[in-house]
């Protein structure tokens, strides 16, 4: 009998719900022997309606990864001993926090310590007799009445500007300290204390020392970029400044032989949001030498300033010398990309050790520093697990050694995501990625949407994208850009819109609608916009100067400037953008809010916002709601509960996925008749 032909599967469409079917490595390793690797897994729930994460190893030579830790938990930050023994790693179970450890070949898990509060920074001293780590207490660790604790309280009474955080909520009174906790009786001793922050610990290699960064200006929420670099003896006593210049400090990494402290920071204390290159420095342990920028001609930041909707947006930077001091390594943004970099310690230009079009979320080194241990995103792939050597072109010796979304490939059709550069109005270069949905046909005439980014000061790259995938294979042609004022193209184009939002970066955005309109399968009256944070910003902007868009959605945005300075968990800040408050310069907060503009609206908008966004506070989209209703302009609101800015990266799944689905729904409904 005649054996039927195999049939290959039909791959279907990306959904919002594939949301659940993705698994997003955190939290990177490398073992001291360099041989096996140890990550954390991030998935979401659809039952608990929750996420999750569990820690993994691989083992390089073997060529398998085992699931190291189990259960419905969050367990992150591994980090290994320095004999390769024993795992620690931070979890958080039953809401509060625990350090543990376990063999790293596997077998029981140990709780060192539960603590109520949040831990950072985890690490060993060399010894391996102690772990050190960055402590807060919440307010509920100093009341020792059960019931109280689950209870409001009375009254807040608040004296700092800097008293709420998005994402967190109400500040806890306790400041961020080092503490360190001895691994045999579980005793955990404080080794800094004070009013002020004391972060971002490191131990030195002879164990002598932690060096730490705490903001000691007279106000230090007004002058939030002046950090000093400060050591203490590891056993306790007196703390000792590091004379570094003026500005922000973050990162700090001592030398293998302890005698210099890297860091990652920049002598502007002055800047604006994030205009200012953060460089590689070095600085004597005694203040001699004198600290020095090892890379002052390079034009870009040295941390990851790439987003995705598959990450919270941390732009937390990270620095590691060589087994051999002569090399410093940290990761950098540049026109769409985040690659790993090392400077000489001696200082001058950085060498791009692995390069290429794509998205390095974290590194790891370790014992020789033979190899790096990277998380690799690219357009296709949220990520994995790669190593490579430490040498320039180390992209073209890469080794992948996990596959953790088979899925993607097996099953889905994904839609072509290609890299389109397009001149502006003045003859410059904007970067965008175009998505095409995944039955794309050049003969057909497609709905499009324009996507802009938040921040200003990050970059869209070639990193997946959940959402952008999502709304191709709902049949729209999605193209998103990096107009000026982002990052990736250094202090100039960073610098193009500090003192006067919605000029340059407005026509940025309208060469890009221009550039979509010219495709000849694109519906010129079918064409929609969105964004979200600085990008709601400009989706408001563009609805108040022009009418070329069939619909609008505007995303967790900013509608008046001048209420956003006393609204936010950060609004003051904005005096550095704008040159002053609004009372001392009414004329440009007025100017530059979209709010001003909105009886000349005539697209169809829908604001997406949540209630607990501290961010850009839920008053920016009823101030836009109501004007716009009482006009009578064509609007809706969609509220999400208990959701903070971060929604659409890590908000409750279900809530998400409502969210995508509502983006969706008003597209369809004005693009698609």
């Amino acid at each position: 009998m005649k054996k039927p032909a195999s049939r290959k599967a039909k791959k279907r469409k990306l959904t919002a719900e594939d949301l659940y079917n993705l698994r997003i490595p955190t939290g990177l390793s490398l073992s001291p022997d360099e041989k096996k690797i140890a990550f954390s897994v991030e998935r979401m729930d659809k039952k608990e309606n929750k996420y999750f994460a569990n820690i993994f190893i691989h083992g390089i030579e073997q060529g398998v990864s085992q699931q190291f830790t189990f259960g419905n938990h969050n367990d992150n930050c591994p980090v290994w001993s320095p004999d390769g023994k024993t795992l620690a790693f931070v979890s958080t179970r039953d809401k509060k926090v625990g350090v543990y450890l376990m063999p790293s070949g596997g077998g029981a898990e140990r709780q060192l310590i539960e603590l109520e509060g949040t831990v950072t920074r985890l690490q060993w001293t060399p010894d391996g007799k102690h772990l050190v780590f960055c402590l807060r207490y919440n307010d509920s660790h100093f009341i020792k009445d059960e019931k109280k604790k689950k209870e409001p309280p009375v009254y807040r009474h608040i004296t700092r500007l800097f008293f709420r955080l998005d994402g967190e909520g109400y500040l806890p009174k306790d400041t961020f300290q080092v503490y360190a906790i001895d691994i045999a009786s579980a005793k955990l001793r404080k080794i800094t204390s004070g009013k002020r922050h004391n972060l971002s610990p490191a131990v030195s290699p002879d164990g002598r020392w932690i060096a730490y960064v705490s903001n000691r200006s007279r106000n230090p929420d007004i002058d939030s970029l002046r950090d000093d670099l400060f050591i203490i003896p590891f056993g306790g006593g007196k703390e000792r400044r590091i004379e570094t210049p003026a500005g922000p400090i973050t990162a700090p990494a001592f030398s293998p032989d302890s005698r210099m402290i890297g860091y990652i920071g920049h002598d502007n204390p002055n800047d604006a949001w994030g205009v200012t290159n953060f460089h590689v420095w070095s600085v004597g342990l005694a203040g001699r030498p004198r600290a020095r920028d090892l890379m002052p001609k390079f034009d870009r930041m040295a941390y990851d300033q790439s987003i995705t909707d598959l990450s919270d947006v941390h732009e937390t930077a990270s620095l590691a010398w060589s087994a051999d001091g002569k090399r410093l390594f940290f990761l950098s943004s540049d026109t769409g990309s985040t690659n790993l970099y090392y400077v000489p310690k001696a200082g001058g230009k950085p060498t791009r050790v692995f390069k290429g079009k794509c998205h390095v979320k974290a590194a790891s080194f370790n014992g020789s520093n033979r190899v790096a241990a990277l998380i690799l995103a690219d357009i296709d792939n949220p990520g994995d697990i790669v190593t490579c050597p430490t040498s320039y072109g180390a992209e073209k010796r890469m080794v992948r050694h996990t596959g953790l979304n088979p899925f993607l490939r097996r099953e889905i059709r994904l839609s072509r995501t290609r890299e389109v550069m397009f001149k502006s109005f003045d003859g410059t270069e904007v970067q965008g990625w175009l998505v095409t949905p995944p039955d794309f046909k050049s003969s057909r005439r497609y709905p499009s949407i324009l996507y802009i980014h938040g921040g200003p000061r990050v970059q869209y790259a070639h990193t997946f994208f959940h959402e952008m995938q999502y709304l191709a294979a709902q049949g729209y042609v999605v193209l998103y850009t990096n107009p000026r004022g982002g990052a990736g193209r250094g202090e100039i184009w960073a610098d193009a819109i500090a003192g006067g939002w919605g000029e340059l970066d407005y026509r940025d955005c309208m060469a890009a609608a221009d550039f979509l309109e010219k495709q000849r399968y694109i519906n010129p009256k079918k064409m929609g916009i969105t964004g979200g944070s600085y990008g709601g910003y400009m989706t408001n902007w563009i609805i108040g100067h022009t009418d070329r868009f069939a619909a609008a959605v505007t995303q967790r945005s900013v509608v008046d400037l001048s209420s956003f300075i006393g609204s936010s968990d950060c609004g003051w800040e904005l005096e550095r953008e704008f040159r002053g408050y609004p009372w001392t310069n009414r004329q440009n907060y007025d100017k530059c809010s979209p709010i001003s503009y909105y009886e000349k609206v005539k697209t169809p908008v829908l604001i997406i916002h949540s209630e607990n966004d501290l961010r850009c506070a839920i008053e920016q989209a009823e101030q836009m709601f109501v004007k716009l209703k009482v006009m009578g302009k064509k609007v809706e609101m969609v509220r999400f509960p208990q959701e903070p800015h971060g929604l659409s990266r890590h908000g409750r799944p279900d809530r998400r996925i409502a969210r995508l689905e509502w983006i969706s729904k008003w597209f369809n409904r004005y693009l698609r008749k």
